[in-house]
């Protein structure tokens, strides 16, 4: 039987988690000192493709637990429109953080240097360090980087490494909150904590769906149009959930926002097209109630992403 290389992936995430931690825990900490996390006023994520979809996740991360207003931007849209527009009363005091694990994406290294040139600090998250990224940038945090699975005739869709970005910029949150005031060392221990049972979430959570999702993808196997939907952070996770899926098979797939596909999809021709919504069960429980129903009216086949 041939070998599901993106499963596989997916398989491995927690065993990554797990080997990732205790060098995210040496290496985030050292990023910055506290005079400077103290200085910062505004913070903007920047990435392409997947790396968008985890700046995406974090915007929150860094408002609540950071204190710092966050804009999670793609790098094209930054480095030509937003950095030529960086008050310069504040552009010192703002921190540009640049996701790339290669270190070579052109868009993302544009952004980089067109913030510094706007007098802007800058970040470079990349598993790179003598790329071309962390050359344009003046701090560089280094993504650890996971064993790469066997070569394949065919790219396969990555997952690990949007995970490890994930887990980067959260420890980067909650160390600026803690040097900033924002949350006390023992709220950081706290946090720090919960990402290092991320490892035994995402265990249960591929034993328990593993089951049903081969079910669900057999039952959809001639669809070729797919939406998934998510609010806040879970926006981000919906983009890159229609990413994998349209790298994976080539059929359509879109992320869209869960309000949004009121005001959008809800209007598609076609009445049965496999729709995920995915709901933490927090802010948006009461709308992504409404949207299912809205939804599972007209005719679509929904799947919910939610806790039990």
């Amino acid at each position: 039987m041939d070998r599901n290389l993106l499963l596989e992936q997916i398989q491995s995430i927690p065993a990554v988690i797990r080997s990732s931690i205790p060098e995210l825990d040496q290496v985030v900490y050292k990023a910055f000192d506290p005079d400077f996390a103290r200085s910062l006023e505004r913070i903007y994520v920047c990435g392409c493709g997947d790396s968008h979809h985890a700046a995406l996740t974090s915007e929150l991360a860094f408002e609540t637990l950071a204190g710092i207003p966050t804009q999670a931007v793609t790098s094209m849209h930054f480095a030509r429109y937003t950095a030529q527009n960086l008050p310069q009363s504040g552009a010192a005091n703002s921190l540009v953080i640049g996701i790339s694990v290669s270190g070579e994406v052109a868009r993302t290294i544009e952004a980089l240097q067109l913030g510094g040139v706007a007098g802007a600090s800058t970040l470079a998250l990349t598993s790179s360090p003598n790329s071309r990224l962390a050359a344009a940038a003046k701090h560089t945090l280094r993504i650890p980087a996971p064993a790469v699975s066997p070569p394949s005739d065919l790219p396969v869709p990555g997952s690990v490494t949007y995970v490890l970005n994930q887990l980067v910029l959260f420890h980067l949150a909650i160390a600026l909150g803690e040097s900033r005031g924002v949350v006390t060392p023992h709220q950081a221990s706290v946090y720090r904590d919960e990402l290092d049972a991320m490892a035994g979430a995402a265990e249960r959570t591929i034993q328990s769906c593993s089951e049903i999702a081969g079910k669900m993808a057999g039952a959809w196997l001639d669809e070729t149009e797919y939406v998934f939907t998510g609010a806040g952070p879970n926006y981000g996770t919906a983009l890159f959930s229609a990413a994998k899926l349209l790298e994976a098979s080539g059929d359509f797939a879109l992320g869209q926002d869960l309000e949004e596909w009121a005001h959008l999809q809800y209007f598609a021709r076609k009445p049965a097209t496999p729709t995920f919504v995915m709901c933490p069960g927090g802010r948006d429980l009461s709308r992504a109630v409404e949207i299912i129903q809205a939804a599972r009216g007209i005719g679509r086949q929904v799947a919910a992403v939610t806790p039990q």
